[in-house]
């Protein structure tokens, strides 16, 4: 592969394959022997005096390239959320405990919040007892920070995952039969 930049170039100090360095060449000869080991010559610093440029195969180039970039990348805790309100039914607060528990598996925090309307106000305990319920029930996949203070008029519990306590989905479906 042949760069028009390159092209332009008098001398160039030339790495080889194995990153050894074979010396200042002119560009011709750094291309021919590029040529002769059936790989491409591929400038790899422009600003430096001479530039560099290293015989590679590009592909593999551009590939480790994406890579060690995909890999400085920071790895991003999410943060989920579900909702509730005081007079939420026990089946709905079980499918909600199950989305709780799938988010938790997949390594996110969960954040549980209780929301109240109007008169539910005069009744926060029964917003804690449901908390309370779903942090009993979310005990074996994260560790609960704080408990529920009210907050306006939303009650809050935040949920850690549990670390290296990641459960596998195949086989928990092979547990299930399905």
């Amino acid at each position: 592969m042949i760069n028009e930049r390159l092209l332009r170039l008098d001398q160039v100090r030339l790495l080889g394959p194995e990153g050894e360095q074979l010396g200042v060449l002119t560009t011709r000869d750094a291309l021919q022997k590029a040529r002769e080991a059936e790989l491409d010559l591929v400038l790899v610093a422009p600003n430096a005096e001479p530039p560099v440029c290293k015989i590679v195969d590009y592909g593999k180039h551009k590939y480790e390239q994406s890579k060690a970039k995909k890999d400085h990348k920071k790895k991003v805790q999410e943060v989920k959320g579900v909702k509730l309100r005081p007079g939420t039914d026990v089946h709905d607060i079980g499918v909600l405990v199950k989305k709780a528990k799938k988010f938790l598996e997949e390594g996110h925090k969960v954040r549980v919040t209780c929301v109240f309307r109007h008169r539910e106000l005069a009744h926060p305990e029964v917003g804690r007892d449901k908390l309370g319920k779903i942090a009993v029930e979310l005990e074996a996949y994260g560790k609960i920070d704080r408990d529920p203070v009210l907050n306006g008029r939303e009650m809050v519990i935040v949920v850690n995952p549990v670390v290296g306590k990641k459960k596998d989905a195949k086989a928990e479906n092979k547990e299930d039969g399905g």
